[in-house]
């Protein structure tokens, strides 16, 4: 627990592990509040265990913020009360998410994990222009700290994009150089100091160096402590959770510590050796090459016969014939609702050919008036335009039984305003947000469109936003969000690339 010094001085010392000689290593709280934290070391070194033991120890005294890109520091959550965010909705979403965090003062731990660099990288700085951004009345002392910070604040330009470089570079090292003020203490942790912006790195008063092993790594470290360059070749012979600490609210001289235990624990450990299981050689060829009873066989694709001219011919004179027969009229509303079920039946039984949906429309009317004739279709084939949108809805797939009447009644008179080959992708997002379901892909509003390129679906979004149908946006983890202006509706993130 934490070794508080006399009240009357408000100075909390923060037990971080042993010194040479038996004595606790402490570290002034208030004094890290105002001097911010380095912490380098290579990967084993034990960073993310001098972090957690840091966090464990001062909870209960200051406010937490936790930039976690592997979701390692997650398990804080159920002995100390972090609550976790997932880096999910859009940017919007998550910088007023930081600003409720520092107006409730609530401990976090922001989860990137799952998510790729890039994007991370933006999630990051959204998350820290939100705590930077709060009003002077909510300046609160808050502990950030940010994991593998060389992700964030890159020395040099990288595999991700610029402008996701430069956010969160800006937002790093608003943090590490404006932050005091606003009450941020930045806590910093990398692995490769020659990777971390210099900019970053020296903002930082108190250090705490672990094992290193490259001479450009151990090169800077002793100039960051204030050692002779022969003395950097100490940094190779550290153990494992030993680190080398110097800074005001450590000590006023480089002393070695050896970080205390943590009652926490990270999801995913070091790795530990277990022994392959026993089995004979024969019992492991057929756990590669045979297929388990659980797995869905691919069965090769029949293609289906072709209808030969003769039989086309044929079809035709048949509903030639029909033609010539008596087309009788409806006499009541209650016919007239027969025949709509009739023709929505037809055009379903249409579709469910193969390649239905991506014939031309003439194709299609031309057999939808061919199966009209062979029904006697009560007052006669409907026009082309009245097939057209017909058509339109039903390659969207839209059942109006599942979803609540007046609601939809109120979509498909906005739909109305749209061409009629669009209505029917409207009314397929409709859908999607009124049952709160993700987005559409763009394969499925293609398809409903028509179409199988995924390009096309992309247009036709652009083109009914910049008609004012809908807004596109894109969560934090690349999903589409579609929100539908004049309904107020809104879909949940969805994969563009879902088939």
């Amino acid at each position: 627990m934490a070794l508080v010094c006399a009240r009357l001085c408000m100075t909390v010392q923060i037990d971080i592990g042993d010194m040479a000689g038996g004595k606790r290593a402490g570290l002034d709280l208030e004094e890290l509040l105002a001097t911010r934290l380095l912490v380098q070391g290579n990967s084993g070194s034990g960073k993310s265990h001098l972090l957690r033991r840091l966090l464990e120890q001062s909870a209960q005294w200051v406010q937490q913020a936790i930039i976690d890109p592997e979701g390692d520091f997650v398990t804080l959550a159920d002995k100390y009360g972090h609550v976790v965010v997932d880096a999910v909705g859009t940017e919007k979403d998550l910088k007023m998410i930081a600003g409720r965090v520092r107006q409730h003062r609530v401990s976090v731990v922001l989860n990137l994990e799952g998510l790729d660099a890039d994007r991370q990288m933006k999630a990051a700085a959204t998350f820290l222009d939100g705590l930077f951004d709060a009003d002077r009345d909510l300046w609160y002392p808050m502990l950030v700290v940010v994991d593998e910070a060389q992700l964030f604040a890159p020395a040099a330009a990288g595999e991700v994009t610029e402008e996701a470089r430069r956010r969160s570079l800006g937002a790093m090292t608003d943090l590490m150089c404006r932050g005091r003020k606003r009450g941020l203490a930045g806590i910093i942790a990398t692995q490769r100091l020659a990777k971390l912006a210099k900019n970053v790195a020296a903002e930082a008063s108190n250090f705490l160096m672990g094992r290193t092993f490259l001479d450009i790594d151990m090169a800077r470290a002793a100039d960051l402590l204030g050692m002779e360059r022969r003395q950097a070749e100490s940094f190779r012979n550290l153990d494992r959770g030993h680190f080398i600490a110097l800074g005001p609210a450590v000590s006023r001289r480089p002393i070695p510590v050896k970080i205390g235990p943590v009652e926490t624990a990270g999801r995913g450990g070091g790795p530990k050796l277990m022994p392959l299981p026993e089995q004979p050689k024969e019992e492991a060829k057929d756990l590669i090459f045979t297929r388990s009873p659980d797995e869905i066989p691919v069965r090769p694709r029949i293609a289906e016969p072709v209808a030969s001219t003769d039989d086309v011919l044929n079809q035709l004179t048949s509903a030639g014939d029909a033609a010539e027969a008596h087309i009788p009229q409806a006499d009541n509303l209650f016919e007239h609702g027969e025949r709509e079920e009739k023709i929505d039946q037809i055009i379903t039984e249409i579709l469910d050919e193969d390649e239905a949906a991506f014939q031309p429309i003439a194709s299609l009317y031309q057999d939808f008036q061919v199966r009209c004739r062979i029904a006697k279709l009560t007052g006669g084939t409907p026009d082309l335009q009245t097939f057209r949108e017909k058509l339109s809805v039903a390659r969207a797939g839209v059942e109006k039984g599942e979803v609540d009447d007046s609601a939809w009644q109120q979509a498909e008179l906005i739909a109305a305003e749209l061409p009629e080959d669009m209505r029917g992708v409207y009314l397929l997002l409709a859908k999607a947000a009124l049952a709160k379901a993700p987005c559409p892909g763009n394969i499925e509003i293609a398809t409903a469109y028509g179409t199988r390129s995924p390009g096309r679906a992309r247009w036709l979004l652009s083109h009914m936003e910049e008609r004012g149908f809908l807004v596109c946006a894109t969560d934090l983890r690349g999903n589409r969000i579609v929100t539908l202006t004049d309904l107020g509706w809104r879909t949940e993130p969805g994969d563009e690339a879902a088939a």
